[in-house]
């Protein structure tokens, strides 16, 4: 399966979800080593972003990784949203996406994210001015709607494609469920019925079963894959693996324990040790979570896992972990053996 975004081929159609607070740099790197299509920044805001907060340029960070460096913008002005994609544009983002999904009430009471999905020409207003900015492509990522009584996905991305959009991702929930619930990707549906351009479908989706499913029901072109890639990295990589009919395997615990390394070493790098130890603490919990559950040595992980937790000495931190590595990685001999 071959997807385009306008010029730009992916590598197959499986793409990771901007997730607030988890698809930082050393995440994202990680994810598109282990063999996802796609992946995407961290939702940046885009006034504070031209301000030069410093944890929004951080968001854009970048690095010589290859694949589309994709930068996802959220705001509620349009000179914002232009200034913002202008210059992610400049960091290198070889495309931007326009955040019209999250269903935060912190940025909703902004009137950001979602909450545009209550006026769609406002909305409209932002996708223009973000499309005559750049000269790269822009893509939209929305919601079913507000709630059951206003389903205008299918108006504004046949708008959307009107004005240039690139491609448009739903998830398969209204704002005000939140994630409660099941994604109804059916729902997706309509939005494909009026649209040429790719289409991603969003929610619930975390296993090649369910991706196909997905895309059957919505007929979307592609999935993006959200919170079940917490603490799997590799879970992207290996849906497109098995779509694709390629053998592919589960990495055992020591080599997600091994990535769980790799990753907070970039942690470290992105934001020194102080933030870099409390941004990496949830990664930690859910990596080390995952293995448990492909582990006979629960008891133990789980004793890690809570003095990994509490430390903040990265030096520390690091001898644990590759302890644990290690220990695993022996537990896996002796049962082949």
């Amino acid at each position: 399966m071959t997807l385009y975004i306008q010029n730009i081929q992916l590598e197959n159609p499986v793409v990771l979800a901007p997730m607030s607070g988890v698809t930082d740099l050393p995440f994202r790197k990680l994810v598109k080593k282990l063999g996802a299509g796609l992946v995407i920044s961290e939702m940046t805001a885009s006034e504070q972003l031209v301000g030069g907060r410093r944890d929004m340029l951080r968001k854009i960070a970048r690095d010589a990784s290859p694949g589309p460096f994709v930068v996802q913008l959220a705001g509620r002005e349009a000179i914002w949203m232009a200034e913002g994609a202008k210059m992610a544009v400049d960091a290198g983002a070889q495309i931007i996406d326009i955040n019209m999904g999250c269903p935060s009430r912190h940025v909703t009471k902004g009137a950001s994210g979602s909450a545009l999905m209550r006026d769609l020409d406002h909305a409209m207003g932002l996708i223009e001015a973000v499309i005559d900015a750049v000269d790269v492509p822009v893509t939209l990522k929305m919601r079913l709607g507000w709630d059951h009584a206003s389903l205008n996905a299918p108006e504004l991305a046949q708008r959307a494609e009107q004005a240039g959009i690139a491609m448009v991702s739903v998830h398969g929930r209204t704002r005000c469920q939140f994630y409660k619930g099941d994604a109804d990707w059916a729902a997706v549906r309509p939005v494909r019925d009026v649209l040429k351009i790719p289409l991603l479908v969003n929610g619930d989706i975390a296993s090649a079963e369910d991706a196909k499913r997905a895309m059957d029901l919505s007929g979307a072109d592609g999935v993006m894959v959200g919170r079940a890639s917490y603490g799997r990295p590799w879970l992207p990589g290996y849906i497109a693996n098995q779509m694709a009919g390629r053998s592919s395997s589960i990495p055992d615990p020591a080599q997600q324990v091994g990535f769980l390394l790799e990753q907070f070493q970039g942690s470290l790098q992105l934001y020194g040790p102080t933030i870099g130890i409390k941004m990496f603490r949830k990664h930690i919990a859910w990596t080390l979570d995952a293995v448990c559950s492909h582990s006979q040595d629960q008891l133990e992980i789980s004793k890690t896992r809570q003095q990994l937790c509490r430390s903040a000495d990265a030096v520390e931190i690091h001898s644990k972990l590759t302890a644990l590595q290690n220990d695993l990685a022996q537990t896996s001999v002796k049962q082949v053996a």
